[in-house]
């Protein structure tokens, strides 16, 4: 099954397993994202978004796309500008597509959840401690 999500003012069609490049989303490596703006499941289209549908994804890496020069000169003017600009990115793997509004599966919530407990098991003070006495 694939499904047409809408992120970055952009459309892509996705399927389980597939992996791309969107525009830059905020989150880390191995973190859990859903995109909402569904605008089609298999055959259903929706109008504007399909009802319930939601998309899972994981966060594989971010990331910056190449390089763009612009080189502007005016002739016999002695007048030339030089830019250059990179886009920043997100690496994408989708994990599965929900229709109906079902919840995603346990082992996406687990991944959502385990970077927030590892955080909460080392606290900065404990860190800084640990610092202090190996000095």
């Amino acid at each position: 099954m694939f499904a047409v999500i809408k992120t970055g003012g952009k459309q892509y069609r996705v399927a389980a397993n597939d992996q791309f490049e969107i525009e830059r989303l905020p989150g880390a490596a191995g973190d859990s994202v859903s995109f909402t703006e569904v605008l089609m499941v298999g055959s259903t289209i929706g109008a504007p978004f399909v009802a319930g549908a939601t998309v899972v994804g994981e966060i594989v890496e971010q990331t910056r796309g190449p390089k763009v020069i612009s080189f502007k000169k005016r002739r016999r003017q002695n007048s030339k500008r030089t830019r250059g600009h990179r886009q920043d990115l997100t690496l994408i793997r989708i994990s599965e597509i929900l229709t109906d509004g079902k919840a995603p599966e346990a082992k996406a919530a687990k991944a959502e959840t385990a970077g927030e407990e590892t955080a909460a098991k080392k606290p900065r003070a404990a860190k800084k401690k640990a610092e202090g006495e190996e000095a």
